[in-house]
C-alpha cells in the first residue's frame, strides 16, 4: 500500500542525483522544470508551508503519490501569516487585488482520488481554494480562514515560508 510513497521518493532521488538508470546508461525522461501543466488526469496543488519539499508534512503528499511540478509565485493578492499550530504552519489569506505580496509556493500534482483524500484531511482553519499565480494561471491551494489570522504575525515581507523559517 505504499507504492505511491516509494515512487515519489524514488523519482525525487533520481531527479536530483543526475545518475543514469541502472546499467543502461540511459537518463530517465524528465519533465522540464518549467512545465506549466500537470500530466493528464492529475490535479495541481499549491503548497506554501509545511507541505513544501523537505518540510515536516511533505510526506503526506509523497504517501499519496504526489509529484513535484514546479516552483511558483502568487499574484500580489495575498498575505502570509504565522499560525499558532503544531507543526508550525503559515496561513495564506486572499486580500483585495494588489494590496498584498507575491508569495513563493510549490506546485505538486495528485491523481483525483489522492487529491480528494488529501483535501479531506485538511484541518481548520486551513482550507483548499483557488490560488492565483503570477503567470496568470489559477490552481487549487492552501488558504486560511480570515478569522484565524486575528493576532497572528503577518510574515508577508519574507515572501514565503522558507525565508521566514530561515530568519528565525
Amino acid at each position: 500500500g505504499t507504492d505511491g510513497l516509494l515512487a515519489g521518493v524514488a523519482a525525487a532521488i533520481q531527479a536530483r542525483s543526475g545518475a543514469p538508470m541502472g546499467a543502461t546508461g540511459a537518463m530517465p525522461p524528465a519533465a522540464p522544470p518549467s512545465a506549466a501543466e500537470p500530466a493528464h488526469g492529475r490535479i495541481a496543488l499549491a503548497v506554501v508551508g509545511a507541505h513544501l519539499a523537505g518540510l515536516p508534512l511533505n510526506r503526506e503528499l509523497l504517501e499519496l503519490g504526489g509529484t513535484f511540478l514546479r516552483e511558483a509565485e502568487t499574484t500580489t493578492d495575498y498575505r502570509l501569516f504565522a499560525l499558532a499550530t503544531s507543526p508550525a504552519k503559515p496561513g495564506l489569506l486572499r486580500v483585495p487585488d494588489g494590496s498584498g505580496t507575491a508569495i513563493k509556493s510549490e506546485l505538486w500534482t495528485l491523481d483525483p482520488a489522492s487529491f480528494g483524500a488529501f483535501v479531506a484531511k485538511v484541518p481548520p482553519p486551513l482550507t483548499i481554494g483557488a490560488i492565483r499565480l503570477a503567470d496568470g494561471s489559477s490552481v487549487k491551494g492552501f488558504l486560511v480562514e480570515a478569522e484565524a489570522v486575528t493576532g497572528a504575525a503577518d510574515i508577508s515581507k519574507f515572501g514565503g515560508w522558507r525565508s521566514y523559517l530561515a530568519s528565525k
